[in-house]
């Protein structure tokens, strides 16, 4: 069974602990019968009028238990995310919490976190797409209830947001073989204009960072052809 935590706003500007990596943190923080399929980012819309830390992003943590366990894991990843998000949200950020699992209704929550993509959106308007789950504001004006509703919807929709973690993210040698990444569960798709498909002993060059997105329910990694049998990402980290 999965079960989804999802965080919005902890931060401020200059925080050291940003939403991404807070949702990281809590994510090690689960019990040894929890199994953490992946931990993403999701982009909200940025336009003026909208308040928001730097990009206006959410995390989304996904985790599979056992069906047996679900009750007291759900009740157990709630109570942990409040305290953990109590401890480490920046003084003056605006923090969300939502908790939800497969056997909610989810299905407001998919296009509410689309429409969150596109245009702006209301703590009313979460509050109802919400409606079943477990939501709450921790903080401040209590805006980081509508990113933490979105990332649920949009990590159910399958088909937006970034991988910050699955598996070992960051212990990929640099380059390394397309064959290993297919062996931890990333998919590596070229989006050459031929659409040539990058062969097991190929190579991948990607500076040390390798955050493949959610498509089609799962980590697809978008690979651009830099020469015969190398390849790179197409994505790149941004510089701050």
């Amino acid at each position: 069974m999965r079960i989804y935590a999802s965080f919005d706003d902890t931060d401020i500007a200059g925080a050291p602990i940003g939403t991404g990596r807070l949702a990281r943190m809590y994510a090690a923080t689960l019990p040894e019968h929890c199994s953490i399929w992946g931990v993403l980012r999701h982009q909200q819309l940025v336009a003026e009028g909208i308040p928001y830390t730097s990009q206006n992003s959410s995390a989304c943590v996904v985790v599979d238990v056992p069906g047996d366990a679900v009750d007291d894991t759900r009740a157990l990843m709630t109570e942990r995310a409040v305290d953990h998000v109590r401890q480490y949200m920046s003084d003056g950020s605006d923090p969300g919490v939502c908790i939800a699992d497969e056997r909610d209704d989810l299905s407001a929550l998919v296009p509410f976190g689309q429409r969150c993509t596109v245009t702006p959106v209301t703590q009313q308007d979460a509050m109802d797409a919400a409606s079943g789950v477990f939501l709450v504001g921790l903080g401040g004006t209590n805006d980081g209830i509508i990113g933490a509703t979105a990332a649920i919807g949009l990590t159910v929709a399958g088909w937006c947001g970034r991988f910050i973690e699955f598996g070992n993210l960051r212990g990929f040698p640099d380059p390394c073989p397309v064959s290993e990444l297919h062996s931890r569960g990333v998919r590596v798709v070229s989006t050459d204009r031929n659409a040539t498909v990058p062969a097991p002993e190929h190579m991948l060059h990607h500076n040390d960072w390798i955050r493949p997105q959610l498509w089609g329910h799962g980590p697809v990694l978008p690979v651009v052809a830099t020469a015969p049998g190398h390849w790179t990402t197409m994505h790149t980290k941004n510089k701050k």
